[in-house]
């Protein structure tokens, strides 16, 4: 049984986590922890978790017996130093993204938590999004043939960026950089083309990164400046292309004050897949289905890591070969300037 804690009671929290352990007989959320000063942001939903002990001390937190998994969604900058008071107390962590600033300061975290024995590991649940999943089943399928080109986009239009500081690369890029390197590996070479649009210099407002894979390429796209979207997903094949409609973004969703409840409904067919390929000579198109997220995947992994020594669902390598393509990336929108 894991006893949990959050660090934070953000939306991250409150969608993404605590709706997935919830009902699970194998987890007991019993904290969460939050900084005197960040009370009154998300006390209007603190009344619908009764069963939750609500406080702000992280030392008593640490030094309940009972407590084994500490998850961390705090604002960035603290995530590294969460995570080693975590691991120094004993408890097993799971960091929300970007899980450190530096591949360095990554490989110090992951020292640490061997050096314990315990299991730290980031939330890259978007590796479990309903639409990659389903491009994984027909990357796996074959019915492409041999990968030559994979291009991920997820842009928005916004006419100042949607920073005017750097942020775009390690708050959506490291999610979608993520993806590809779980689903394609570590590339041989990267490719960066980065710029600061809206805010020379200072700004990561539009990135194309290209990993290659021996005869194949993936990119990862992201630009403010998309007025006409381009398919969420396309993949090139020596045998067919697969795409997959154009992402909708959460960042218009209405508030709702009150306790988050998972829909685990599939997509509507206007949310599906387009397959086509050959076929004995003949053109074949597919529908492809797209079911719900799987988010509770990464307590699945996690759980199993924990309990019974299996392997985690995103390896510590996987987490450094991101960081620093995103290092890299940063220091190519530094370059641009006025």
């Amino acid at each position: 049984m894991l006893n949990i804690a959050y660090v934070g009671f953000g939306v991250s929290v409150r969608e993404y986590h605590i709706p997935y352990v919830e009902h699970r007989k194998d987890c007991r959320v019993k904290y969460v922890f939050r900084r005197e000063e960040d009370i009154a942001q998300f006390a209007e939903y603190e009344p619908f978790y009764p069963e939750i002990t609500f406080t702000t001390n992280f030392e008593s937190v640490l030094n309940d017996p009972d407590i084994n998994l500490v998850v961390v969604s705090a604002p960035d900058r603290f995530h590294v130093s969460y995570a080693e008071q975590i691991l120094n107390a004993g408890k097993h962590a799971l960091i929300e993204k970007p899980f450190a600033p530096t591949a360095e300061e990554a490989r110090k975290v992951f020292t640490l938590a061997k050096e314990k024995g315990l299991i730290c590991m980031p939330n890259q649940n978007r590796r479990f999004d309903a639409d990659f999943l389903a491009l994984k089943e027909v990357l796996a399928s074959g019915k492409i043939g041999r990968l030559v080109r994979l291009e991920s986009h997820y842009d928005y239009f916004k006419t100042n960026g949607w920073y005017d500081h750097l942020g775009t690369l390690y708050n959506l890029g490291v999610h979608t950089t993520d993806q590809i390197i779980s689903l394609l590996g570590m590339p041989d070479s990267v490719r960066y083309d980065v710029r600061s649009i809206h805010h020379p210099g200072v700004g990561d407002d539009y990135y194309d990164i290209e990993l290659f894979y021996g005869n194949a390429k993936a990119s990862v796209n992201t630009s403010m400046c998309v007025l006409i979207d381009y398919p969420r997903f396309t993949l090139h094949g020596t045998n067919g292309s697969f795409t997959l409609p154009p992402v909708i973004h959460n960042s218009g969703k209405k508030k709702v004050i009150g306790r988050h409840i998972i829909d685990t409904s599939p997509a509507p067919e206007s949310r599906w897949g387009t397959l086509v390929y050959m076929k004995d000579g003949e053109k074949v198109t597919e529908k492809i289905p797209v079911g719900c997220a799987h988010y509770e995947r990464i307590y699945d992994s996690l759980i199993d890591a924990i309990e019974n020594g299996g392997e985690k669902c995103v390896k510590d390598s996987e987490v450094v070969k991101v960081l620093e393509i995103l290092e890299a990336a940063t220091e190519v929108a530094k370059s641009w300037k006025q």
